[in-house]
């Protein structure tokens, strides 16, 4: 079990486009539970499959839990049992000692951004990258769980 403590931010896009970027690594995921306070989700990237459970959030933490599933499994679950998916391309960004992830939205959630960034506790500081925008963190529209029953590009 681990405590997930995670901000999330809008993208300014202009600066965002502008900026010379790393390889992105392309993410498909959906969801086997969606329930206030459970998130059981299945995820499957370019190498690797992974099942993660997240409980409740209260003030950006919640309980993570995360393992590693074999590629081949996971697809198989994706198809069989989760239905509403999310696409995205994950972009992994170092700026001044903290791990960035930017995610870029396909599929029905085209035109969205969301960096985020974990941290160690609430109380952390950290600076903020000149292409962060708007902090979301708190709102719900913004979860990925969310995105997966109410896409974007029908707000």
């Amino acid at each position: 079990m681990q405590l997930e403590i995670e901000r999330k931010f809008l993208i300014e896009k202009d600066l965002w486009y502008a900026l010379k970027k790393p390889i992105g690594e392309d993410i498909t995921q959906a969801y086997l539970v969606n329930e206030p306070g459970k998130v059981i989700r299945i995820r499957v990237t370019d190498s690797d499959g992974f099942i993660n459970i997240k409980g409740p959030i209260e003030n950006a933490t919640r309980l993570e839990f995360e393992y590693p599933v074999p590629r081949e499994d996971a697809l198989e679950i994706l198809n069989l049992f989760a239905s509403k998916r999310i696409e995205k391309i994950r972009y992994k960004i170092e700026f001044h000692g903290h791990l960035w992830e930017i995610d870029e939205f396909f599929g029905d959630n085209e035109g969205l951004v969301i960096a985020e960034i974990e941290l160690k506790s609430q109380e952390e500081s950290f600076d903020k990258p000149s292409w962060l925008g708007e902090e979301v963190t708190h709102d719900h529209r913004y979860y990925n769980s969310y995105l997966s029953e109410h896409p974007y590009i029908k707000w």
